[in-house]
């Protein structure tokens, strides 16, 4: 089990929150976090396994995506909850398509904004987890720090 932080102390050490999982993969590879304070999504770039931070590609969400990614994690979130009492199975999961008419039509105006556009920032994200439920409405249970290349930083300089 990986270590967990309290909130509090995430938040003092520059911890962002982590609002919906798009993909995991040995590790988060997309999905949508607080970058400074704005919601942004993020994805991975160049997964490679090794022990270091992860680089990830970064841009601003808007506000209506906003609302369906969280709209569409609520509906994840809720069958997640059932699928852990035991009440409903994998077949039922909504990303397979079919189960949910709503989590589809959100899939299809969600499509556009997940792509990275060319000028997308790169950054370098820090895990830490906290200790609640894997999976909420409000978000995960994992949290970022966010940091600007060190190859770029010495370029800014």
């Amino acid at each position: 089990m990986a270590e967990t932080w309290d909130e509090e102390q995430l938040i003092a050490d520059g911890f962002e929150r982590v609002y919906v999982e798009l993909e995991w993969y040995d590790g988060p590879r997309s999905g949508l976090a607080d970058i400074d304070g704005k919601p942004h999504y993020f994805q991975g770039f160049d997964y490679d396994h090794a022990d270091e931070a992860d680089e990830y590609r970064v841009w601003l969400v808007s506000e209506a995506a906003l609302e369906w990614e969280r709209e569409q994690w609520a509906i994840f979130a809720r069958w997640n909850e059932l699928s852990r009492a035991g009440t409903v199975g994998q077949d039922s999961h909504p990303g397979h398509g079919g189960i949910s008419a709503r989590y589809d039509e959100l899939d299809q105006l969600l499509a556009p904004h997940r792509q990275a556009p060319d000028d997308a920032r790169r950054l370098v994200g820090e895990l830490r987890f906290d200790a609640g439920a894997r999976y909420r409405a409000e978000g995960l249970d994992y949290w970022f720090r966010w940091n600007v290349r060190a190859d770029e930083a010495a370029v800014d300089h």
